[in-house]
């Protein structure tokens, strides 16, 4: 049997060992394994380690600063669903806020997990001041409390955030949080707030501020107003002193949280690449934990060769880069099913767009929104998109004129990818039928394979199909002329690391902002008949190479 090439750890698997086997083609990473699924809040925790937040994985790690070493401290089985900050109170007690479910937990230095509150709506921003714990709500109008852990209501400081999100106590003895964006003008909100913990008059304190996602003090009491866009821009404040603001550019792409060790050092995190790096003042930095994809998703290449894959909050390149052995070509929020056609880039959100992306302009045209979770989408013979609509339990078309089409809507449970041969014939993967099914003229679906176990990317090359079994983790190929199939790959790193047990998914919208999106191994076919899988276990784009039996 053939293997992977590489035998790097990642989050799929710490020792590295595990990869997958093929007989029938060379199997070669695009790009090295990711050890964290994106990265959100951080904090330093009592031992000195600093603790990462996985949103989309749904689990915190613990990272040496010294070493890069990434232990799994709150696994994705636990209660927690979606955790996108955290902080420690004075006894050592992690507090979690838990987005999509809208919870907030307490666990304690012994691993105890209490729940706190489930009555806030999309908690986003915390922090702990001394034995006091506060949150903030990501959403519009959202509010600013304090939440008592050993029981009492919540009292409200302050409500009309405009997406709140990471904050801290200010050497003022005042709460410093962002307004993270508005509704009206998504880019220029560019505030800074504060508000006494006891209640009072919130007001602004920096206006004028580059896209801030989140505001941290330093050790000399210094705020730092870190800026989601692509550029990697800090902001440093010095509000309490000379009233000084200086802006460094540190390159690293979808800053999200940063937290100060004893020795002023600053750790920052990055919701779109994930990893740990450490960032000097002069904007210099030394990665800790190596930036890579937090996916990937869809994956797909265009006639000069290059592979996009869409990594849930970027457009991204895998490929020899600073960025560890990735580039963001573009921060396109919610990109997860994406097609190469001549030039463009056409892309799915789970959240109900149809997108048409140019990469030589950086334009995006909006092609369809309001449906319900499409996935993967191609490109039929007459130019029009072709797409999976999974929770409609259907197939749709968008045409030149952006007008959408139903092509099959009965015998559907849950689709997920669409491809067609060289006739001209549309396939369906459909993960809830365990299946992929051929769409007729008339809009019936006739099954082509079954007994398949969560099927999801699909492609065709000559007269085989191929799908990505990810209950088994395996390659399936079936023959389009006699029907018959066989396994191509087994042990291919997509899904939950091997071990963990799949619990509910949280909800895909929260309090109507973006929720957690259900992941998705995408599956395409190169001009030189090779495949590329988004090997999304272990955040890789794997090349399948054909070779002789």
């Amino acid at each position: 049997m053939r293997g992977v090439t590489g035998r790097e750890p990642s989050r799929y698997d710490s020792t590295g060992k595990r990869h997958a086997t093929s007989a029938r083609w060379a199997i070669e990473r695009l790009n090295p394994p990711s050890r964290l699924w994106g990265s959100n809040g951080v904090a330093f925790g009592p031992d000195g380690r600093l603790y990462v937040a996985q949103f989309l994985a749904g689990q915190i790690s613990a990272v040496d600063p010294a070493t890069g070493d990434v232990e799994i401290v709150v696994p994705m089985d636990s209660p927690v669903q979606s955790p996108d900050d955290l902080a420690f109170g004075a006894d050592g007690s992690m507090y979690i806020a838990d987005l999509v479910p809208g919870r907030v937990w307490r666990r304690t230095p012994q691993g105890k997990y209490t729940l706190v509150s489930g009555d806030v709506d999309n908690p986003n921003g915390i922090t702990c001041v001394g034995d006091r714990l506060f949150v903030n709500e990501m959403k519009p109008d959202g509010r600013l409390m304090e939440l008592f852990p050993d029981g009492g209501d919540p009292v409200v400081l302050t409500q009309g955030l405009a997406l709140g999100n990471a904050m801290q106590l200010g050497p003022d003895g005042h709460l410093y949080y962002p307004h993270m964006m508005s509704g009206a003008n998504p880019l220029l909100t560019g505030q800074v707030w504060r508000i006494p913990p006891d209640g009072g008059a919130p007001e602004v304190v920096a206006d004028d501020v580059h896209q801030p996602v989140a505001v941290r003090f330093d050790q000399g009491g210094v705020l730092h107003v870190l800026s989601r866009g692509p550029e990697g821009i800090v902001t440093r404040i010095d509000l309490h002193g000379s009233g000084s603001r200086t802006l460094v550019t540190s390159g690293v792409v979808g800053l999200d949280n940063a937290a100060f060790d004893t020795e002023n050092r600053m750790f920052v995190s990055s919701y779109s690449s994930g990893g740990v790096t450490e960032m000097h003042p002069d904007g210099r930095t030394r990665e800790i934990v190596p930036r890579g994809l937090d996916g990937p998703y869809g994956v797909t290449i265009d006639l000069g060769g290059t592979v996009y894959a869409a990594d849930h909050y970027r457009l991204a390149r895998p490929e020899p880069s600073p960025e560890g052995g990735v580039t963001t070509h573009a921060l396109l929020h919610f990109s997860h099913g994406i097609v190469a056609d001549g030039e463009l880039l056409h892309i799915t959100s789970q959240f109900g767009q149809v997108q048409t992306y140019d990469p030589e302009t950086g334009t995006t045209r909006e092609r369809a929104g309001g449906l319900r979770r499409p996935l993967g989408i191609t490109v039929a013979p007459d130019g029009s998109l072709v797409v999976a609509e999974s929770d409609a339990g259907r197939v749709v078309a968008v045409d030149e004129n952006d007008t959408v089409s139903v092509l099959a809507d009965n015998g559907l449970d849950r689709p997920v990818d669409v491809a067609f041969d060289a006739d001209g014939r549309c396939y369906v993967s459909d993960e809830g039928l365990g299946a992929v099914l051929r769409i007729e003229a008339d809009g019936s679906a006739t099954v082509v394979v079954d007994g398949l176990d969560a099927p999801q990317g699909l492609t065709v090359l000559g007269d085989e199909l191929f799908t990505v079994e990810t209950g088994p983790r395996r390659l399936r190929a079936v023959s389009l002329t006699t029907g018959e199939s066989r396994t191509d790959a087994e042990d291919l790193p997509v899904g939950a690391p091997p071990g963990v047990v799949p619990r509910t998914e949280p909800d895909l919208f929260a309090n109507g902002m973006p929720g957690m999106a259900r992941r998705f191994a995408g599956l395409a076919v190169g001009s030189d008949g090779s495949l590329l899988l988004s090997a999304n276990g272990e955040g890789t784009v794997l090349r399948l190479t054909g070779t002789p039996l």
